[in-house]
């Protein structure tokens, strides 16, 4: 089994900050991509960022310059620092990472969720 532990979210006014944390525990082999994932209400999860475990990442467009994806393989974390956020950032934030575990598995696995709320 794999477990991933999200933290960091909360509330900030319009033009602040936040870090999102998540760390992968377990039988892990191998940790593939990781990424974050946000989701609203009535809407559908939509990739926020990526990283490959060669360190390539990936941003959607609507973050493109505000938000930076990094990882620490020796610790299995991956950390999302956002800046400059703006109302329409609201959402619940969700890690996610493709595991090899200790009997060669791939699997997704997703991080419980963290509420980001930005206020005008």
């Amino acid at each position: 089994q794999v477990q991933l532990v999200e933290s960091g979210g909360g509330l900030v006014q319009a033009g602040g900050s936040l870090r999102l944390s998540c760390a992968a525990s377990g039988s892990i082999f191998k940790i593939n991509g990781m990424g974050w994932y946000r989701q609203t209400p009535g809407k559908q999860r939509e990739l926020v960022a990526a990283i490959t475990s060669g360190g390539s990442t990936n941003y959607a467009d609507f973050v493109k310059g505000r938000f930076t994806i990094s990882r620490d393989n020796a610790k299995n974390t991956v950390t999302l620092q956002m800046n400059s956020l703006n109302p329409e950032d609201t959402a619940v934030y969700y890690c996610n990472a493709h595991v090899l575990d200790t009997v060669l598995v791939g699997r997704n696995y997703w991080g419980q969720g963290t509420q980001v709320t930005v206020s005008s």
